[in-house]
């Protein structure tokens, strides 16, 4: 029997909540941040984050879970990111999937279940295999260096564009929209950045939900075989989804399924590189390794840094009693190295098994949808990246966004072992 490494005590006289209420800790190196997290996880209960109103942080692997799974007690209303959204903004676009709760998140979400049909998803799986060749085949012809832009967004974004229905024509300036609509999310800024009115990211999310609505209205009138079709001309229980909810789910979509998408597997590939004996295990059977691969690039990476709750029935976890009203701040990138689930918990171990990470949520009735989709993207990809005679690896470190919510990289340079 194998027994978990023991968690490293908390450091005397050190206030272990603040230092993640510290915007430069967010700028730090990845293993300063890993340590803070391990020192928390040996606490005997949550700590306090004395960061703008301030949050109990969970960081156990358990407390996470227990968490996610109580939506009556731990809320995503009013907004699951930090800062909350404010309310004029919810007013105008509409709440996002993620930031509802009970009857009306069960609803939204089982309107967006029923559009994805099983012929839809053999579709989409089709594609990103089709898409995944044509990416590659590219990068061979072109030989760019920088992966993010020419390899990693790409791959997402196209395959959500197609199954969505996008016309050629707006994706583009998607592209575009998505990068200035996450660009500052988690991340520190200037005050003449954070007072600026309406915002370059929320202007990016206007038109990209007006621009999702246009399409909307001209699939209700004439509806074709893919999602944003199925999604205006539902009839669960008599409903569809609107203008404002096509938009914010769009948003999320695209938000939240490019994103993090790309950035697991930017993150993948520099983990291969820097884990040679992992390459080497992989591509001497792929087909045997790859889901195994995919999850612990996930875990380890954690793209999803923290979503926060708002408690809103009396509850004790871990010994603290959390009241209506308190904000607790899930960090998954602290439950993916629990030493209690994870032994070793910093390797990285495409055999690990079995590898529970919550790198799609801890459970509940928020666990990603996009979970599936994700895993045959990242798949796809890394068959076509490894399986070409050309030997691709990152070279140096990722550029990291210092981002407080989701480990963001803005781009990686890599190289061809073979001319």
């Amino acid at each position: 029997m194998t027994l978990p490494a023991q968690r490293p005590g908390p450091v005397p006289g050190q206030d272990p909540g603040r230092e993640l209420a510290d915007p430069a800790f967010w700028q730090a190196p990845p293993a300063h941040r890993l340590a803070a997290f391990a020192r928390l996880r040996a606490l005997d209960s949550p700590v306090f984050v004395p960061e703008g109103t301030g949050h109990w942080a969970l960081v156990r692997h358990a407390d996470v879970q227990e968490a996610s799974r109580l939506p009556k007690v731990f809320a995503s209303a009013p907004g699951v990111t930090t800062p909350e959204p404010a309310r004029w903004v919810r007013a105008l676009f509409g709440d996002s999937m993620v930031n509802l709760d009970g009857a009306e998140h069960a609803q939204l979400r089982k309107i967006v279940q029923r559009a994805f049909t099983p012929r839809l998803l053999a579709a989409a799986e089709e594609d990103i295999h089709a898409v995944a060749a044509r990416i590659v085949d590219d990068v061979l012809d072109r030989r760019p260096d920088e992966f993010v832009e020419a390899v990693a967004s790409k791959l997402p974004l196209e395959v959500i564009c197609n199954m969505m229905g996008i016309p050629e024509r707006y994706r583009a300036e998607i592209a575009d929209r998505v990068n200035h609509a996450s660009e500052n999310i988690g991340v520190e800024r200037g005050l003449t950045a954070r007072l600026r009115m309406p915002g370059r990211g929320l202007r990016a999310l206007a038109r990209m939900q007006r621009m999702v609505a246009g399409i909307g209205r001209e699939r209700r009138e004439n509806p074709t075989d893919d999602l944003i079709s199925a999604l205006v001309c539902a009839n669960v229980d008599g409903e569809a989804l609107g203008a404002r909810q096509l938009g914010a789910f769009f948003s999320l979509l695209m938000v939240a399924g490019v994103e993090t998408t790309r950035n697991a597997i930017t993150h993948g590939l520099t983990l291969l590189t820097d884990h040679p004996d992992q390459r080497d295990l992989l591509v001497a059977d792929f087909e045997a390794h790859a889901d195994g691969a995919v999850d612990e690039m996930i875990r380890h990476s954690t793209p999803i840094i923290q979503f926060r709750r708002t408690v809103a029935a009396e509850h004790t976890l871990r010994g603290h009693a959390f009241v209506p009203g308190d904000k607790v701040v899930l960090y998954y990138a602290s439950a993916n190295r629990d030493e209690e689930v994870f032994p070793d918990p910093d390797a990285f171990d495409i055999t690990r098994s079995p590898n529970p990470h919550l790198g799609f949520g801890g459970g509940g009735p928020h666990f990603c949808l996009g979970a599936h989709l994700a895993r045959v993207e990242m798949k796809a990809l890394f068959r076509e990246l490894l399986t070409r005679p050309v030997g691709l690896r990152a070279v140096g470190l990722p550029d990291l966004a210092g981002s407080s919510f989701d480990n963001r990289v803005r781009s990686l340079r890599f190289a061809f072992e073979q001319p």
